[in-house]
């Protein structure tokens, strides 16, 4: 009775060989698949998150004992290290002119002066909030009032600064009406005409330096439209080209912008500026949700100044984790 030959080590775990090969294209590919019903921007949210997958089939491939998986194997991993691996380390460093914050406060805080407070004592010289509703508002006017002296309020979008503002106009984004939770405490009338950006100019010692806020659209994840990204994209692209006509040489945008910087959405405005957290993160500096953070949609963009640090704070009472970064001249 003759017994079969077992499959030698490279003929065995093809399938997974073929699995790792995909997982490795998918990554290196991602700005070529469709953004129809938002995939693209979806898997490029997440896409981090991909590199879970790579011990999987490391452990079925060793399982299998599969020498053409753990080759395939590579691929992925090169990859992956090749797109994220720089947001390993610490790349803090010392010293630094200013600290801004930005923080979605949530317009289902249940405690918004205990934000306030904890925002203040984080030391910031310039604290954007965005999602600020009219009942919550004059909550963080009147806690904020002694640590920031100066500060303005347009729509659901502040800031406060502990410098002097000035050149405070409105940014339109794209769409001013609401969605989502918060426009549940908005009137007909306000939902219509409530900016969600804004601009200021802070002075510092070292000189002007222009300031955005923003909150861009949120995205909604449904089985008929799949992930619909549509007045976030158009805000960006609004926000895009506000900063383009920006004649300031010392920029900051801060705010929620619903999605995070490797998404294709936002290449108009990564084009101009870089992320504080990919030049001076420690990690990926994850904000949203606040209980388990799964990205980063809560963003400090810069343009002619360094970031020295970038780090995120403790939860508040907010759904988002507040974010920071120091920047120099």
């Amino acid at each position: 009775m003759r017994i079969a030959a077992r499959p030698g080590p490279w003929k065995r775990g093809r399938v997974l060989a073929a699995l790792a090969l995909l997982l490795g294209l998918l990554m290196m590919l991602h700005a070529q698949i469709t953004d129809g019903w938002g995939l693209g921007s979806l898997v490029e949210t997440f896409l981090p998150w991909f590199g879970l997958f790579v011990p999987v089939l490391l452990a079925g491939s060793l399982w299998r004992r599969s020498a053409c998986a753990l080759v395939a194997l590579l691929l992925p991993v090169t990859v992956w290290l090749s797109l994220f691996g720089g947001l390993l380390g610490d790349k803090s460093q010392s010293g630094g002119d200013l600290t801004v914050v930005s923080h979605n406060v949530g317009a289902e805080n249940p405690d918004p002066a205990g934000t306030a407070r904890d925002l203040a004592a984080s030391g910031a010289d310039v604290l954007a909030l965005e999602e600020i509703t009219d009942q919550a508002r004059s909550t963080y006017e009147n806690e904020l009032a002694k640590a920031y002296p100066h500060h303005i309020v347009r729509g659901t979008v502040g800031l406060w600064s502990k410098l002097p503002l000035s050149d405070i106009k409105t940014v339109d984004v794209g769409m001013l009406g609401m969605v989502g939770r918060l426009a549940e405490h908005l009137s007909a009338e306000e939902k219509k005409a409530t900016p969600r950006a804004l601009r200021a100019t802070v002075a510092t010692d070292r000189g002007p330096l222009a300031v955005y806020v923003a909150h861009l659209g949120s995205v909604r994840v449904n089985p008929r439209g799949g992930f619909t990204t549509g007045q976030r994209d158009d805000g960006a692209r609004a926000l895009g080209k506000a900063l383009a006509a920006e004649h300031s040489e010392r920029v900051v945008l801060l705010g929620d912008l619903n999605g995070t910087t490797d998404d294709r959405a936002f290449a108009g405005l990564t084009a101009q500026l870089h992320s504080a957290q990919d030049t001076a993160g420690d990690g990926f500096g994850f904000s949203w949700p606040a209980k388990f953070p799964v990205a980063r949609i809560d963003q400090i963009l810069v343009r002619g100044v360094d970031p020295v640090g970038s780090w995120v704070l403790p939860a508040t009472g907010s759904d988002h984790l507040p974010v920071a970064a120091g920047i120099g001249w």
